[in-house]
């Protein structure tokens, strides 16, 4: 039997604290009957809209390879779904790049997101927490794909924008902003 079969594969550390804690703490909270009501997350859906790569098709590699980098997938090419005349745009021109993270690497992401890429944010004051589209899911953006330790801002020939969506279940904008509360993110207090 080699080594690598006998390394136990390591929990993350966010799910760790979910399973131990939060999943508790949110049953309690909102008197959950069911264990299947308690919100979790189900996926984290990372964008790169790169519309200068009409122009500058590097633009978009550099994209996809730094999503690469920073999600550890492979990020999936975004086509044009119609014909813009106006941004100079025709039908399955390709535009930009996404990932979809589930499972343990998703909880990976979350944790890097949350304790090493936001607090890398100039003038941080927190996050908005009114960017949830009424089904509980959470967006946010980010102006810089340098915020992620893991880019090497030697490398970085263009700055680009991503957009985050977190997937959450359990239906109500409420249970998942304590859910994502009790994980760490940083919102905006009043």
């Amino acid at each position: 039997m080699s080594d690598a079969a006998t390394v136990k594969a390591e929990t993350p550390r966010l799910l760790e604290k979910y399973v131990k804690d939060i999943r508790g703490s949110l049953k309690e909270k909102f008197t959950l009957a069911n264990v299947n009501q308690i919100p979790c997350l189900l996926k984290i859906v990372v964008n790169m809209g790169v519309g200068e790569a009409v122009e500058n098709k590097k633009r978009l590699d550099a994209a996809m390879e730094d999503m690469a980098i920073i999600t550890g997938q492979r990020p999936k090419l975004c086509r044009a779904k119609r014909s813009v005349a106006g941004f100079k745009l025709r039908e399955e021109m390709p535009i930009g790049c996404k990932v979809t993270i589930r499972g343990c690497r998703m909880w990976e992401f979350l944790d890097r997101l949350i304790s090493v890429a936001i607090p890398r944010i100039r003038d941080f004051r927190g996050i908005k927490p009114n960017s949830f589209d009424g089904r509980g899911n959470f967006s946010m953006g980010l102006a810089e794909q340098v915020v992620f330790p893991e880019i090497n801002l030697d490398k970085v020939e263009w700055v680009q924008g991503m957009d985050i969506t977190m997937v959450i279940s359990g239906g109500s904008d409420e249970m998942s902003l304590e859910l994502l509360t009790q994980v760490g993110m940083p919102f905006k207090r009043d």
